[in-house]
């Protein structure tokens, strides 16, 4: 699975857990300063990334990303 394949799913899902539009989403969006960074969103956003793209992922490394871009890396890490 391609960098870019995560990332158009992975901003479908945070665009789900944290209720915004996709097209308001980037690489570079924040969780704690754009998205107000709620930890049950984040539980729920774990989750669903678990369910979809088929890896284990710790809430703790994903709380310390500071942006949607560092998720990926770590997925792809993960994967």
């Amino acid at each position: 699975m391609s960098r870019q394949e995560i990332l158009d799913q992975v901003l479908n899902m945070v665009a789900m857990a944290y209720k915004k539009e996709v097209s308001e989403l980037s690489e570079t969006t924040s969780f704690k300063t754009d998205l107000n960074g709620a930890s049950v969103q984040m539980v729920a956003l774990v989750s669903e990334i678990e369910n979809e793209l088929d890896v284990a992922l710790m809430l703790a490394d994903v709380s310390a990303c500071e942006t949607i871009s560092d998720l990926i890396d770590l997925i792809e890490e993960e994967m």
